[in-house]
């Protein structure tokens, strides 16, 4: 569900708006609009700061994590500012250095076929009238041309490989070398050279490790500054967002805050001196922000809804509503019971390395609960590492998917998408009246009587309603009822005119009927999804077997089967798992999101708070 909101208007004198800002900060309930704030070039420089800061910390937790310097103590800098920009410029240096041990290394092999040398008495050559051209061919044409060419010209071998010669040809100033050969630049320096440069950029590299060390032991102060650097924005953005009045003595702000905890704001409020407010109820036309308020089992699946956005205020959440479908969805894309097993113990791992709430433990719950449901869909459709159950066990009857579940998941898709619906009419009727929904009830009518008469049967002919198929008056009686809300009381306020709701009514009928064959056949993507990766798990059992020599024992049998096993089925889960998860997302953002009427929201609940390590 959405948070209620209330609304602040505040008048203060701008002198005292730093101040007021930072009280607000210290009880974190309130968010100020700051919608339309340009940034500076300083401000800009300060998003690049604290991206860096975040930066900083990643890399300076993993460098600790590294065997080499686990070891190195050394003493934290004095700010979180300094550790940062001694970072920052070490950083940089390091990006450098490696830089010009890559060119380096490049030129050293470039250099390497023509070995030490003093580059000092080639360019005295050169002074005296001895020019000599560097050259490298492939070997062969080296030898079947090297009679002709040294009739051309003086020529010494340097070095040679089973493909390639190197070779110099020896000129006078001026004179133009024609060889089919590749000319090459005449070397600056040896090979020697090289070698002693590139060593040299290595120390002064591994030097750097001093630096970092010292950064990583001010990791608390780089974070503490970080910290400091995002207050700071939400000053700037605050105080540039503001209305000046009264010639810039006034500022006007427009903020927000949870109606549960308005009375802290209150009391805050009355006890500030020279502020004016006024607390009104959010309107339509307000921006206002959102904060989703659900239960223990929708609050895992926002992260999913938040991949796309949060609901506009004053409609319905819809996570409560599409966290079941996607969860069975997810299951039935995987399918396989041994895959939701890894997939829910890699899950029950993350909650034991991530205690504390946040978005990793969110991500760990997410995942368990999704494994948890593919170990239960894989075993009622008796797949198990690709192995199929039923030859195990053949007197549980297990469910045919590749059979029987083409329909299944069409008329799935129906259901979810008669579900939205139908919240798209509630929703509808509790915002504007139930007359603003008889046009999608009718929709809805006709839908699902063709669901019911003909659906039904179709997925077993038992499944016939008495008195209610697809030739009987009753099923007429409501198509008639369906089609006359759906093309007369379609356009509220104007059901004087029948010609324009029947007008209104054929073109909304004809845009959800073709919309609407496309939502259903979305839905045989979970059929594909989850036959494509038990196929491939059965290829690769089959492909593990069929190297193991006839006859083998079971030490052989384990010695061959397991690589293979271990890197197909790793392979498949991956790619299998990448899939259950994008696609039934998928299915929720277009088909259902589109038939239940969401409403994205612009901005979500961000009140000015101090900043740390748990509350980013």
């Amino acid at each position: 569900m959405i948070a209620s909101m209330s609304k602040y208007d505040f008048v203060l004198f701008a002198a005292q708006s730093a101040d007021f800002i930072e009280r607000l900060r210290e009880i974190g309930l309130v968010d100020i609009t700051t919608t339309g704030w340009e940034p500076s070039e300083e401000d800009r420089q300060l998003l690049l700061d604290i991206e860096g800061c975040g930066k900083a910390a990643e890399f300076l937790r993993s460098w600790k994590e590294e065997e080499e310097h686990a070891a190195m103590a050394a003493e934290p800098y004095a700010s979180g500012r300094e550790a940062y920009e001694r970072y920052a410029e070490a950083q940089r240096a390091a990006a450098a250095s490696r830089a010009e041990i890559a060119r380096l290394e490049k030129l050293a092999d470039e250099l390497r076929p023509w070995g030490p040398f003093d580059a000092e008495r080639t360019a005295a050559l050169a002074e005296q009238g001895i020019v000599l051209h560097y050259f490298s061919a492939q070997r062969s044409t080296y030898d079947k041309e090297l009679a002709g060419w040294s009739e051309r010209y003086t020529l010494s071998e340097v070095a040679r490989t089973d493909s390639t010669v190197w070779f110099v040809a020896v000129a006078k100033p001026g004179e133009e070398v024609t060889l089919d050969a590749q000319e090459m630049k005449s070397p600056t320096m040896d090979i020697r050279e090289a070698e002693r440069l590139i060593a040299a950029e290595q120390q002064a590299l591994a030097a750097l490790d001093a630096e970092f060390a010292r950064a990583a032991a001010s990791l608390a102060l780089i974070e503490e500054y970080a910290a400091s650097l995002k207050e700071r924005l939400q000053g700037v953005r605050v105080e540039a967002t503001a209305k000046p009045a009264a010639d810039g003595t006034l500022l006007v702000m427009e903020g927000w805050a949870e109606k549960a905890t308005s009375k802290q704001v209150d009391a805050l409020l009355e006890e500030y001196p020279n502020v004016v407010y006024v607390k009104s109820d959010p309107t339509p036309e307000d921006d206002t922000p959102v904060k989703l308020d659900n239960g223990w089992f929708a609050r895992i699946f926002e992260l999913v809804g938040d991949m796309y956005a949060r609901p506009k205020y004053g409609t319905l959440d819809l996570t409560p509503f599409f966290a079941p479908f996607y969860m069975l969805f997810f299951a039935i894309c995987l399918n396989d019971a041994g895959y939701g097993a890894i997939l829910a113990l890699m899950g029950f791992w993350m909650l034991a390395k991530n205690r504390k709430p946040g978005m990793m433990r969110q991500a760990a719950w997410f995942a368990t609960l999704c494994g948890l449901a593919t170990v239960v869909v894989g075993l009622v459709c008796g797949s198990f590492f690709g192995m199929n159950l039923a030859e195990y066990f053949p007197r549980i009857p297990f469910f045919d998917f590749q059979g029987k579940f083409f329909s299944i998941a069409l008329a799935i898709g129906m259901v979810q998408i008669l579900f939205g619906m139908a919240i798209n009419i509630w929703v509808t009727t509790r915002s504007f009246g139930f007359k603003y929904a008889l046009g999608s009830l009718g929709w809805f009518i006709m839908l699902l009587a063709g669901s019911v008469a003909g659906g039904l049967p179709m997925l077993n002919p038992e499944w016939v309603i008495p008195g209610f198929t697809t030739s009987s008056p009753a099923f007429y009686a409501v198509l008639g009822v369906g089609a006359a809300l759906m093309l007369l009381l379609n356009t509220p306020g104007k059901f004087h005119n029948p010609l324009i709701n029947i007008g209104s009514g054929l073109w909304n009928f004809y845009n959800n009927l073709t919309g609407l064959l496309s939502d259903v056949l979305s839905y045989i993507r979970l059929f594909a999804i989850g036959l494509s990766g038990g196929v491939l798990a059965l290829v690769f059992n089959s492909l593990a077997d069929g190297f193991v020599p006839d006859g083998a024992n079971i030490v052989v049998r384990i010695l061959i089967m397991l690589p293979i096993l271990l890197v197909g089925h790793g392979i498949n889960l991956f790619m299998s798992t990448i899939s259950s998860f994008v696609h039934p997302m998928r299915l929720t953002f277009v088909e259902f999101y589109k038939n239940a009427g969401f409403e994205m929201a612009s901005r979500s609940f961000d009140p000015l708070r101090k900043m740390n390590q748990t509350n980013e």
